[in-house]
Parts: structure tokens; sequence; C-alpha cells
């Protein structure tokens, strides 16, 4: 895999205790189904085969047509850039049955799917976590398939208002969230779901795997205000990790129905005022509400294109800050892991990076780097993902 440094360049493995697997579920023919990407703990395997980080050249053609570039075009350089890269974790792998795990949903932003996060996911699952990693079918995602013709996909006219259709999408997608969420107690139970795509991964194996009491939530984005409405409509997620959250599709009024704790992660060169202003409204005298920001991280600095283009793409593109990708990365997930034991009360070791919640490092910055003055303009300051 080559890029314009001359070099290769790979999603980073998980960093701990356990070997990792990963298999797709879809539940229902439809677009009204179910799809995910699941990551887990699994059994070591001399035989083993890693997936592709892009499925299919359908999803290339969906990143072309997000970024508005031509689909042969781009459909060459993403096949030079990105059509060997694997995700680091074995495919179909047989899980591990050795102790109840804790459950994260995870929500993609705009335009992305459900295997481009996958440092992220793999990460959690190498440290015990089972990871749902949802595939969007509310015209967010840059691709997506299901089995039946379904009517003409929803888009924004010239001139309509933006909020309404970003509003009714992030009810679709925490709706989605939680169908995924209601599968993996089904199968929890030892009940059988039938996975149209007919992989070979044996779901039986998970039965009483995952510790149900420890449920949290995870998003990137439009994955991030995914997670806020998430957290308003299922109270089974017992706390929130939102990445660089875009705050616009969330309708403020749900605010006050939030009652878990959230932890938001931003990078220092995306965020804006009336973005923070509206996060900041989440805030609370008695539930936990965190901000740090990772010094020099990008938008981009949270989804696996950071990895595999190097300093000369990663900076053309803004796929890269100037921070190093690997350090960004390793301070977000840590940070997450000591949330996430804090407030899902796990008996683990991730209280050894408790300062980075409060954003004691070199390399953070406690809350935001954004000046938030001149109220009366913040509320109608927007910016739009990706």
């Amino acid at each position: 895999m080559g890029n314009c440094s001359g070099h290769d360049f790979s999603i980073p493995p998980g960093k701990g205790p356990h070997h990792v697997g990963c298999t797709d579920l879809m539940v229902g023919h439809t677009v009204e189904g179910t799809f995910f990407r699941l990551y887990y703990p699994c059994q070591l395997s001399e035989r083993s085969e890693n997936p592709d980080w892009v499925p299919t050249k359908e999803y290339f053609n969906g990143l072309a047509d997000f970024m508005k570039i031509n689909r042969r075009l781009s459909e060459r350089i993403f096949n030079y850039l990105f059509g060997s890269c694997k995700i680091p974790a074995t495919w179909n792998a047989a899980f591990k049955p050795n102790t109840k795990h804790p459950v994260v949903i995870f929500s993609h932003g705009l335009g992305a799917f459900r295997t481009l996060y996958s440092a992220i996911c793999v990460e959690l699952a190498s440290q015990g976590f089972i990871v749902a990693s949802v595939e969007h079918r509310d015209e967010s995602a840059s691709a997506t398939f299901y089995f039946k013709e379904k009517s003409t996909p929803e888009a924004l006219k010239t001139g309509e208002p933006e909020f309404p259709l970003r509003n009714k999408q992030v009810k679709q997608r925490a709706d989605e969230c939680i169908r995924a969420l209601d599968i993996l107690f089904t199968v929890n139970s030892g009940n059988m779901v039938e996975n149209v795509l007919k992989t070979p991964f044996d779901w039986s194996t998970l039965e009483n795997s995952m510790d149900l009491c420890r449920i949290a939530v995870m998003g990137h984005s439009f994955g991030g205000a995914t997670v806020i409405e998430c957290l308003c409509k299922e109270v089974r997620f017992k706390c929130g990790i939102a990445l660089d959250t875009w705050m616009f599709p969330l309708d403020e009024v749900i605010f006050p129905q939030v009652k878990q704790p959230i932890f938001f992660i931003n990078s220092e060169k995306f965020q804006w005022a009336g973005n923070i202003f509206r996060m900041k409204k989440l805030d609370s005298a008695t539930i936990p509400r965190k901000m740090i920001t990772i010094r020099g991280a990008v938008h981009q600095s949270f989804p696996d294109f950071t990895f595999l283009t190097g300093n000369c793409l990663g900076k053309i593109f803004k796929l890269q800050g100037n921070v190093d990708p690997h350090l960004a990365m390793d301070l977000s997930n840590r940070a997450s892991l000591a949330f996430l034991q804090r407030h899902l009360s796990l008996e683990r070791d991730f209280n050894q990076w408790d300062q980075l919640i409060d954003g004691k490092d070199n390399h953070l910055i406690p809350g935001t780097n954004i000046t938030l003055n001149q109220i009366k303009d913040l509320e109608n300051s927007l910016y739009i993902d990706f």
C-alpha cells in the first residue's frame, strides 16, 4: 500500500491482553434491519485471516460521491492507497469465553461506515469489551447495503433548512444503536438470531458472555450527536463518550433528559464556539460531564484514515494534525478506558490513566481551547461535518 511518502502504513493493533476477532451481523433484509461489525476477544488460531478495511468497492464509490470526486479516478486512488489495507483482527475467529464482557455500541460519523473506526474498536476489544460498530441506514453513511430496493434517498434541496433532515437522521441513528443493543441482549440470552449474511461465526458461543449492566455508547462527529440522542432514549446506556461531536443535529429540548455521565473528547483544530457552547449546555452540577481537547489533533484524528496516508497526504487532506496520530489515538483510547472504568464500575487497571480524564497531560487541554465570548452569536454558529 503506497502513498506519496513512499512508505507502508497500517492500522495499529490492540494493545490489550486479548486477541481480537471480528464478524458482521445483518438482521433483516431491508433498510429497516440492523447491520453492525462486531469486535470481541477471541481465541488464538493458527489459520487466521484479517478482513479488508474497506469491505467492497461500492464503499469506495460511496466515499467518492460523498467527497464529490470522480468515481473512476477515485477508485484508482483509493485502491492504490487503501486497497490492501487490513483490519488488525481475525475474521470470524472463535469467541474466547472466559468472563462476562462489558459492551460498547459505536456510531460512525457522516460519510463513514462500520469499518472506518477499527483502531478504536479493536483497542476496546483487546481490553476486554464487546463492541458493535453500527452501519447507519439514515443516508449519512457513504454506502451501505441491504437486500430490497427502497424509495429514493432523502437529500437536501437548495435553500432547504438542514436541521429537520439532520434531526430526523440522528433520531434514526439512535434507534439503530438501540436495535443493535436489543440484538446483543437476544444473543446473550441464548436465543437465535438469523444472520442473513450467513457468516461461519457461531453466535451461540456468545450466550451469557456480556455484562449487560455495563453498557456504554460511543461515537465520532455525527456519531457523537448520536451518543447524546441514545443517552436520552435508552437508560441501559450507563455513560457516553462523544468524540469531536457535531452538535447541530440535536434538539436542545432533550438535554435535560440526559442523566448519564458524558465525556467529550475534542480535537484542537475542528471545534468552534457555537458547537462548544451547545456542549456546555449539557454541563451539570450533579452528573459527571467531562471535556478534554487533544493538542494538534484534527477531526480526522479519530477514524482510521489518520494512520493510512502518511504526513504528505495526511496534511493535504487534513487527515492528520500536528500531533503524531498514534499518540493522539492512544490519548483518546486511554482516556476513554479510564472513563469507562469509572462509570461502568469495572475492576480493571484503566484508572492508571485517570489523569487524562481531567486533561492532565502535555498533549491535552483541560476543557477546550475555544474562547466562548459574544454569547448572542454562538447559537447561530454552524459548521458542516467532514
